[in-house]
């Protein structure tokens, strides 16, 4: 998708040089936050692994209550704006800005922005063609986001029926799936990850255990300790994940759906460990997927902080000694280090998903 966000502003270049950038925001109606996904501006990345509650945006949360585009023809009041993103707009030297919301099937989806250097651009004329290109680039990013929602659509009917059988509760999901966020936006400057790769994290941790659905009940439901056998048993739902992925996305014609190895990844390896220990390879360190140490922290660590049947939550504190003790032996070093760096975004997602008595 990002070649042919490129392509399309090469495309639009040629008729209006002025424009310096289009970006693409998402929406998560769980949390109303916006999140940063594509742009097409090379170098010049002001909002990078940025994310803003849509009510800290009310000039956007306009544009959204009115479902109209809006033009601001002179930015030069943006850096003194009261708001992040204002100001990094403001400082980035943009003169000028038209925004698109992102609409299907009456669903918010998110924002299309086009940039320029130059004041006073965005005329009647540029307007008509502008509106044009916008609606072509919504069409790419829905029908890009639709793939995926049918993926994830085949993927969580049989997930589901895992988690009907699992203790693990969609509440522990919505929180982990949030936790490998952070972790992977705290790692993104070191490990140069793009807001594709980091979305792609939040979209696709919920699914690492779906191989659990070919584990029987006497051991995917036993109350006590796991003997050897019934430990190697359930050990194979990493592989059997990776199966049952692979099946889905032959069946269902998903090849080209961009970065599904990061899926894929996160299945079949979200259980190795650094010093070789873990399964179902043995992998070590570096050789396991960075997607997969990252979904790893933040799976022991939402499991050691949620109640089970067997045991009481424990505090964030205890957690984070034991995620301490376990890094670089289990645990990758810096995944655990981004998470704890994270305490405040960590006590929001807990009261924002918390378990209640249904799950």
């Amino acid at each position: 998708m990002k070649d042919k966000l490129i392509s399309a502003h090469g495309s639009i270049q040629q008729k209006f040089p002025f424009i310096a950038r289009i970006a693409i925001t998402l929406y998560d109606p769980e949390t109303r936050v916006l999140k940063t996904y594509l742009d097409s501006s090379g170098e010049d990345k002001p909002l990078l692994h940025y994310q803003s509650p849509l009510e800290n945006a009310p000039s956007l949360k306009e544009i959204l209550d009115k479902g109209l585009p809006r033009v601001i023809n002179n930015l030069v009041t943006f850096e003194k704006g009261a708001h992040e993103h204002t100001q990094r707009i403001g400082r980035q030297g943009y003169a000028a800005s038209y925004t698109m919301p992102i609409f299907h099937a009456g669903d918010f989806i998110g924002f299309l922005f086009f940039n320029s250097y130059q004041n006073n651009v965005f005329t009647e004329q540029v307007l008509n063609v502008l509106d044009i290109f916008g609606h072509l680039i919504s069409l790419m990013i829905i029908n890009e986001l639709a793939i995926f929602k049918v993926m994830n659509a085949a993927i969580k009917t049989t997930s589901h029926i895992t988690h009907l059988r699992d203790p693990e509760t969609g509440s522990h999901l919505d929180r982990m799936s949030r936790y490998s966020r952070l972790i992977a936006e705290s790692l993104a400057t070191k490990y140069e990850l793009d807001d594709v790769y980091i979305e792609r994290i939040f979209m696709f941790s919920p699914l690492h255990d779906i191989g659990k659905i070919s584990i029987p009940d006497s051991i995917l439901l036993k109350p006590g300790p796991l003997n050897e056998e019934e430990r190697s048993i359930m050990n194979t739902h990493a592989r059997k994940g990776r199966e049952m992925i692979d099946d889905i996305i032959s069946n269902f014609g998903l090849d080209r759906i961009s970065s599904i190895d990061i899926l894929k990844n996160i299945a079949e390896f979200h259980h190795e460990a650094v010093n070789g220990s873990g399964y179902p390879a043995g992998r070590m360190s570096e050789e396991i997927p960075l997607e997969a140490r990252i979904v790893a922290v933040a799976d022991v660590f939402d499991a050691l902080t949620s109640r089970r049947p067997y045991k009481d939550a424990w505090s964030n504190e205890k957690a984070f000694d034991t995620l301490k003790q376990l890094a670089g032996e289990k645990l990758d070093i810096d995944c655990v280090n981004a998470l704890i760096a994270n305490q405040q975004k960590i006590e929001l997602i807990q009261q924002q998903f918390k378990e209640n008595i249904y799950s």
